[in-house]
């Protein structure tokens, strides 16, 4: 390969490398803390940070002590444009030389960083520092460093400030200290969206009626959380009426329903745990279930027979007519259907549309390996065994075997 196309390649190497490598955030610089400190000869003194914003995962911030008429040569929020996020400074002390001020004055100080203010206080009467998270125990006339969330104590996600505590190493005169802080800020949580806060959304979703259709509904809640999350900062969704969160749970809840394929898998689970309940016969609870996929729009002909068959068992004839008629209306071809009407008709003191019903099939299957007599003559002694008795039982045998 010639070499110019190899050094060609080389760059473009070298640039997709930094650009996948760089982080989701920004640098806060309207955030950023920029603190002229005049120290006392041999005093301490004690700094908190302006206010973090939310989703300050990293800062880096800089000392400089400067001499009676020095100035800054350059912000360290200048020098940290060039840097397009963390990762692009370095590891060590190379990255320390590259964001320290390019001017120094010959006084030195030792600090010490505090992740809250009482233990700042604390140093600040007694000069401890086996409290602090980070000590810079050897005077320094200049520092930098970077401080990031996995990385040190000092700061958390949570965390809305931090605390310098300075010791001036000049016994004679006074000190000026410029103290600079810059916050990189992560683009999700500076919405707010913590775990603690995240888990707050799941923990609610889980009480919906829709979840708790389902046997697992994590997947419906974290796509009901990442809904809120894509619409609101948490702050937002806090200040939302009551009524208006239960709006955009129910709301993100119906397009999730949809949108993850757990319509069908929630009704089809549904359908299986009525069955497994009608055959432990627990009819009752196995009515509850089918009511669910009914009143949801979601039932097909053979949910409305089932459920007749639960009604017919626990001697609820007028619904097992009313919901056997509706299943008839979405096929009135299924011959189970048409059976269990007839029953509950028959139940139901309805003899004449029984009988109509009983000699019309008659000399049909019901399925592809059972006869309507057969069925009839297996749910007759269903039915008995469930305590029903009805004396046209025998008549009813007598007029389809003729």
């Amino acid at each position: 390969m010639p070499q110019k196309h190899f050094v060609i390649l080389f760059l473009l190497l070298l640039t997709s490398t930094i650009v996948f490598s760089q982080k989701d955030g920004y640098w806060d610089k309207e955030r950023a803390t920029t603190k002229e400190i005049v120290v006392s000869a041999r005093d301490r003194i004690v700094i908190k940070s302006d206010d973090l914003p939310t989703g300050t995962t990293e800062i880096v911030y800089r000392i400089t002590l400067l001499d009676e008429n020095q100035q800054m040569a350059g912000s360290l929020v200048s020098v940290l444009k060039a840097i397009p996020d963390p990762t692009g400074i370095s590891q060590g002390s190379a990255g320390a030389v590259f964001i320290l001020s390019k001017i120094s004055g010959d006084d030195t100080c030792k600090y010490a960083i505090f992740s809250n203010g009482t233990l700042a206080s604390d140093y600040k009467k007694t000069g401890k520092t086996n409290e602090a998270c980070l000590v810079q125990d050897t005077p320094v006339s200049k520092d930098a460093k970077r401080l990031s969330v996995d990385k040190s104590t000092c700061l958390k996600v949570n965390s809305n400030a931090i605390w310098f505590g300075f010791e001036s190493k000049n016994w004679i005169m006074k000190q000026k200290i410029i103290l600079e802080i810059v916050p990189w800020v992560d683009n999700k949580l500076s919405k707010g969206w913590t775990v603690e806060n995240r888990k707050s959304i799941i923990e609610q979703c889980k009480t919906s009626n829709l979840a708790q259709k389902m046997t697992n509904s994590d997947d419906f809640c974290v796509c009901i959380l990442d809904k809120i999350q894509n619409k609101y900062t948490f702050q937002e969704f806090q200040k939302l009426l009551a009524i208006e969160r239960s709006k955009a749970f129910k709301d993100f809840g119906n397009s999730c329903f949809g949108e993850t394929g757990l319509s069908n898998a929630t009704y089809s689970d549904l359908r299986k745990q009525a069955s497994v309940l009608a055959k432990q016969g627990k009819h009752g609870e196995a009515i509850t279930k089918w009511a669910i996929i009914i009143n949801d729009g979601k039932a097909n002909a053979l949910d409305y027979n089932a459920i007749g068959t639960s009604y017919l068992l626990t001697k609820q004839y007028g619904k097992a007519v009313k919901f056997l008629q509706e299943g008839e209306k979405l096929d009135d071809s299924e011959l189970l259907i048409q059976l269990n009407l007839a029953h509950a008709y028959l139940l139901n003191d309805n003899f004449k549309s029984a009988k109509a019903i009983y000699k019309e099939y008659q000399s049909q299957n019901v399925t592809d390996s059972l006869s309507w007599t057969q069925k009839i003559n297996i749910d007759f002694e269903t039915f008995k065994q469930a305590g029903i008795q009805n004396e046209n039982f025998e008549r009813v045998l007598k007029m389809i075997t003729k």
